[in-house]
């Protein structure tokens, strides 16, 4: 069990995670971070189910225990279990533009639901509990949706791309599943 623990497609993929999740952590525009990425990669990469379940919650709690919690945490991380799924979907499957429209997917779904979820858990005091309040809290997330957008885009690209290429030029270093 050791060997496996320690191998280094394990050690790879956690490295990764971790510089993933430090960059959440740096000044960044705000929507610009990385876990829908890591969602999206634990959810292809990870043979063990609840590992793929573990690294990008853990992640996202423990970032968010440290910059804080909001009233919509709910729907976030509902979102990224979310994700998790989709990055189950690639698996055996992994292509650029897969990857691209699994990221594109994670956006749009992250941007319907957390501001659903700020629509109508609000109290009215933002918002009107109708649907003009519901389109204007939507039109005003839009200028949100282009770094969270971006964000996924670019993470998922570097986290992705830096295992295929790993996989090419270091195979001694990914020789299993996670």
């Amino acid at each position: 069990m050791k060997e496996k623990i320690l191998s280094g497609n394990f050690l790879l993929v956690v490295t990764l995670i971790i510089v993933a999740i430090a960059s959440r952590l740096i000044p960044h525009p705000p929507n610009f971070a990385p876990i829908a990425a890591i969602a999206l990669f634990s959810g292809a990469y990870f043979s063990n189910k609840q590992l793929a379940f573990a690294v990008p919650l853990i992640a996202l709690f423990i970032s968010d225990w440290i910059i804080g919690f909001h009233d919509m945490m709910i729907a976030v991380y509902a979102c990224f279990i979310a994700a998790i799924f989709i990055g189950f979907m690639l698996k055996e499957k992994i292509k650029f533009k897969n990857v691209a429209l699994a990221a594109v997917v994670s956006s749009v779904l992250f941007f319907v639901v957390t501001n659903f979820a700020v629509w109508a858990f609000s109290g009215g005091v933002i918002y009107q509990k109708n649907i003009a309040g519901l389109l204007q809290c939507y039109v005003a997330a839009i200028p949100f949706f282009h770094n969270t957008l971006l964000g996924d885009l670019v993470y998922s690209g570097i986290l992705f791309g830096a295992y295929e290429t790993a996989k090419v030029k270091l195979p001694w270093l990914v020789t299993e599943k996670v």
